[in-house]
């Protein structure tokens, strides 16, 4: 993808679709990019809040769950999706950020076994993961949270590589990590560290890593019709260092000996892993 004034196009110079917010104001001085969830029922219903002014708030792009992208704010123009926050001793992400809303429900509660959300959106079991946040507190039960798309993971990456070139940023973030307690937006199931890693080399050490709370199967492919490995089931408690994802399943390294096998090296289904 290019940056063309301000505004995104595809390599080709197509225009990506712009619906202009009037949320915004002041010359943007951006220096980090961070990733959102939308909360909301749809990515067309996300993007009609956050171009009514009631909102008072918006984002530079949206992704879809297809990986459809539209433009709401320029990037030289700062746009309300950071609010209180700070990061590395600077206050204000809104002054210093480029933000990104992905279409995701994001926690959600199991309630008469079901999925849902504080919006009361009922998501399908296929659609979610359960792991504890990284800033949940000690002891804090795991949660279920919607997973995103390998079309909205593509995306990201291609705009973010787009970006991060185009105007030298210095690292990835999520809500989350500029405001602890208040956010939790990207959530557990964004690849954030291996996003990170793709973009800017960082080392492996950076990668996420997983318990498995269950027994759980390594297969040699991300999907339950390839081969089970040897060394399978790993037992629950198992520690695994996330590798790639792929929509719902994560290529993982088994860290622990399991069954006698050492370097076990696999895909399993992200349902069954927890942050560590």
């Amino acid at each position: 993808m290019k940056i063309r004034n301000h505004r995104l196009a595809q390599d080709d110079g197509t225009a990506i679709p712009y619906l202009a917010s009037p949320n915004k104001g002041g010359v943007l001085q951006p220096r980090w990019l961070v990733m959102h969830y939308t909360a909301g029922r749809s990515a067309e219903g996300s993007i009609s809040w956050l171009v009514n002014r009631q909102a008072k708030a918006s984002a530079h792009l949206v992704i879809g769950r297809d990986g459809k992208i539209t433009q709401l704010v320029p990037f030289n123009v700062v746009a309300w999706h950071a609010g209180a926050s700070s990061w590395q001793g600077v206050s204000g992400l809104n002054h210093y950020s480029i933000g990104i809303e992905l279409d995701n429900v994001g926690r959600l509660d199991h309630i008469a076994g079901k999925w849902v959300s504080p919006l009361k959106i009922v998501v399908p079991d296929d659609q979610v993961r359960v792991a504890r946040h990284k800033n949940d507190a000690p002891g804090t039960p795991a949660s279920g949270w919607q997973t995103y798309t390998p079309e909205q993971i593509d995306a990201a990456f291609s705009v973010s590589q787009a970006l991060i070139g185009h105007y030298d940023l210095q690292d990835i973030l999520g809500h989350d990590d500029i405001a602890p307690g208040r956010k939790s937006d990207p959530g557990p199931d964004f690849p954030l560290p291996s996003l990170r890693a793709r973009l800017f080399g960082r080392k492996e050490d950076e990668l996420p890593i997983f318990t498995s709370s269950a027994a759980l199967n390594v297969r040699s492919g991300p999907g339950t019709e390839h081969a089970i490995l040897t060394g399978s089931p790993i037992p629950a408690g198992t520690r695994v260092q996330a590798l790639e994802q792929n929509g719902l399943w994560w290529k993982v390294d088994v860290l622990d000996e399991v069954s006698g096998v050492m370097d076990l090296v696999g895909w399993c289904h992200g349902r069954y892993l927890l942050a560590a």
